[in-house]
């Protein structure tokens, strides 16, 4: 699949265990989809990618294949990835006459060599020019406006599809940083089977992700929420509606929460003394979807004593640092993973 050699322009991609997200130059976010893609199991071809692929999932035949290529933040699936992101180049540069694009991605702040160059190798076969990596809360750091390059601390928490990262930034660089595998999907999980336990009813991922987003919380919320939802008893077998109340789906999602927030203690217990005062004063930035769960800030700050914030479009910080990134390669070449390594 050749790319057009129309003057080549720049993207950043968020290569996100839920969504992908594509930034250019000069136009911001093009392209913001889920990380799913449909195979046709017999001969390998892509059917769909995105929205159209995520509507397949749990409801496909035999023959075709809907799957999340990325686990936790890192490539599990490393075909499917491939032809993910080839035909994301591709349908972006179709639209905007890009050529052999140099390309900025985010990738988990824990992932391995390997896996730092099975997605290099991904982007550049589908046909960019050069490939940085970044991770991150770097990159989300940097989309959250933070001055990273000034000598003073700073925390982000970035909780997304697979992974949590809290990094501590100063003078363009990772002072501490910590990564756990329990974030959104997590979430939805806890959701899935404390319905199952409690209620006898089956769910899927898509339901528990709605109730997740509609009536999650961190905390007990002043006034409850409740909402209807639709399952499979488990008794019956048959299709039934039941109301689900926000205190329920607090209690189910309670231990991950808690995990997150004993990782953002861990992390700070580990920051030098000076940063950490630094960051008393600036308080604690939150990115990524999980940021946008009801009261987690405030439960962050009550275990932390420290002053929390959501950033402002939590879910766009990491594409948003990506683009900045290509803006200003030079001066922040030094925060790209592939340009230490050399």
């Amino acid at each position: 699949m050749k790319l057009f050699n129309f003057g080549s322009k720049d993207i950043g991609i968020d290569l996100g265990t839920a969504n992908t997200l594509v930034t250019l130059k000069d136009k911001g976010i093009i392209l913001n989809e889920p990380s799913v893609v449909a195979l046709d199991i017999p001969t390998k071809n892509i059917l769909a990618t995105g929205y159209e692929a995520k509507e397949m999932l749990g409801r496909t035949p035999e023959q075709i294949r809907a799957i999340k290529p990325l686990k936790d933040g890192v490539i599990a699936d490393f075909t499917a990835t491939q032809l993910m992101l080839k035909n994301i180049i591709y349908k972006v540069g179709k639209r905007y006459n890009i050529g052999r694009p140099r390309v900025v991605v985010g990738v988990p702040s824990g992932i391995t060599e390997v896996e730092e160059r099975a997605v290099e190798e991904s982007i550049l076969q589908a046909g960019a020019r050069e490939v940085y990596l970044i991770e991150e809360p770097m990159a989300a750091a940097i989309g959250a406006n933070m001055d990273i390059a000034e000598p003073s601390g700073n925390i982000i928490v970035d909780i997304g599809g697979g992974t949590t990262e809290v990094a501590v930034i100063s003078l363009g660089g990772v002072v501490v940083s910590n990564s756990i595998r329990v974030a959104g999907d997590e979430l939805d999980e806890d959701i899935i089977n404390y319905i199952k336990r409690e209620r006898n009813l089956a769910i899927g991922d898509t339901t528990a992700e709605q109730i997740k987003k509609e009536i999650g919380a961190a905390t007990p919320l002043v006034t409850g929420m409740s909402m209807e939802i639709r399952g499979r008893d488990l008794s019956s077998g048959l299709p039934e509606t039941i109301t689900i109340t926000s205190t329920e789906i607090q209690q189910a999602i309670q231990e991950s929460v808690d995990k997150i927030v004993e990782v953002v203690k861990q992390t700070l217990e580990k920051t030098p003394p000076e940063l950490a005062s630094d960051i008393m004063e600036k308080g604690i930035i939150l990115a990524g979807g999980g940021a946008l769960i009801k009261n987690l800030d405030k439960l962050l700050s009550m275990k932390t004593e420290m002053p929390v914030y959501v950033a402002e479009d939590p879910l766009d910080c990491v594409v948003k640092g990506t683009g900045k990134t290509l803006e200003d390669l030079e001066r922040l070449k030094n925060v790209l993973i592939n340009s230490r390594r050399k």
